[in-house]
């Protein structure tokens, strides 16, 4: 698990390394326009709705850790055929690559998790993983902006060498995991991979939960650095420091707050849990109203739009250790990876809608764009307690359903505790 952890570490740390200046690099560095540089960030996305689908089957039939080491070699010759590109068609074929390697780490990653842990240490674990993500951001994007200038493509160049270097690094430290056996599509011989799709499509709450999921990333993910940041800048005048202090706000509160929401969360139902972020998602939309849309100071709407970010910080922090392990949880015996990568499917379509819906709403439509997005968060809360109805007892509150067996003179068994759906 330890070694699980540094690859979700060294992995974001690569994606924030070079992600943020991708746009300055091909269009400005490489001198290839706008135009150019929006179809490279077109193609990480259109990469990733591409090879997600498969990539679950392939978890599935393989495991999760030879499809995660064919991830980290894709991406890796991906970067570093992007830090060497000079024509629009090779940064295109570059960045596909490296679009879909980074896409298939996350499911991957997450199912090796899934193997790794028992019902009782999984939400732990799903924290630990989304607070180490949020700090190999952090750091990567701070490293890599002090070694850019966009006056030297050398330096554009050494960035993605670094970056592709990280990934082989991984790539040697997770091939010295031995995984415990989990079951496969071939320890199951009338399973296939299409069967596998039917099974999923037909488990109603894992259905439903991904309908909350792609709500939850539109609502919230995809408005970060779009919408939100838009509307920040044209409503409330927010300045560009002032931006970077909200960002970092949320990932100091992610940092802060992660553990210490944890063993709260771990008591609670899961679908209320899911339901209370939406309030807080709420109240922070209110906040950002107060600052675009209120009559304060400057210095009021700027405390007002930090606080939203780190309001969202909180509702993150609170989702990390709910959602992915209730994900595990739907799964049948042997079709996690396929879960996982469903919902990473639909985080994906959720992160590519969201900013072409929010951005151009943030800009110009100010008080519907925070009223629409209030209604969205609010719709968390429904969607959370509806789809509490649908989950089992050891599905919505593990921790519960344990003590009852303790309970009752019997010993909990962490393999009885994964819920089927």
């Amino acid at each position: 698990m330890r070694r699980i952890h540094v690859g979700n570490a060294l992995s974001a740390f690569g994606l924030g390394f070079t992600v943020p200046y991708l746009y300055v690099y091909v269009a400005q560095v490489r001198g290839l326009g706008a135009m150019t540089a929006g179809l490279v960030l077109a193609v990480f996305a259109v990469a990733a709705l591409i090879v997600l689908p498969f990539a679950g089957r392939a978890i599935v039939r393989r495991g999760p850790l030879p499809v995660l080491l064919a991830a980290l070699v894709t991406a890796a010759v991906g970067a570093l055929s992007l830090g060497l590109a000079s024509t629009a068609a090779t940064v295109l074929v570059s960045a596909a690559a490296l679009g879909a390697g980074q896409a298939v780490m996350q499911p991957a990653l997450a199912t090796m998790i899934v193997d790794c842990s028992s019902a009782d240490t999984r939400s732990r674990a799903f924290a630990t993983q989304f607070f180490l993500q949020n700090l190999g951001l952090g750091v990567g994007g701070l490293i890599g902006g002090h070694l850019v200038d966009t006056t030297s493509a050398a330096s554009f160049t050494l960035l993605f060498a670094i970056e592709a270097a990280v990934f082989l690094l991984l790539v040697v430290v997770l091939a010295t995991v031995r995984m415990p056996h989990s079951p496969r599509m071939e320890d199951a011989p009338g399973r296939s991979g299409q069967g596998g799709w039917k099974q999923l499509l037909g488990n109603r709450a894992m259905v439903q939960l991904c309908v909350l999921g792609f709500v939850l990333f539109f609502a919230c993910y995809g408005q970060f650095e779009s919408g939100l940041s838009a509307y920040g800048v044209e409503a409330a005048g927010i300045s560009t420091s002032a931006l970077g202090t909200a960002l970092a706000a949320n990932t100091a509160m992610i940092v802060v707050a992660q553990f210490l929401v944890l063993k709260f969360v771990e008591r609670r139902r899961r679908s209320r849990v899911i339901a209370s972020v939406g309030l807080i998602w709420a109240v922070a939309w209110v906040m950002a109203g107060y600052a675009g849309l209120g009559h304060g100071s400057k210095e009021m709407a700027t405390a007002a739009f930090v606080s939203t970010y780190a309001l969202f910080g909180l509702g993150e922090a609170m989702l990390s250790p709910t959602v992915a392990p209730l994900v595990a949880d739907l799964a049948p015996e042997g079709l996690a990876g396929q879960y996982n990568s469903a919902f990473a499917l639909v985080k994906q379509l959720a992160l590519a809608v969201g900013p072409a819906v929010g951005g151009p709403m943030g800009a110009s439509l100010h008080a519907p764009y925070v009223v629409t997005f209030l209604l969205f968060s609010l719709g968390i809360t429904f969607l959370g307690m509806r789809l509490g109805r649908r989950l089992t007892a050891v599905q919505d509150q593990p921790w519960s359903a344990r003590s009852r067996v303790v309970a009752q003179g019997g010993a909990a068994v962490p393999g009885d505790a994964r819920a089927r759906a």
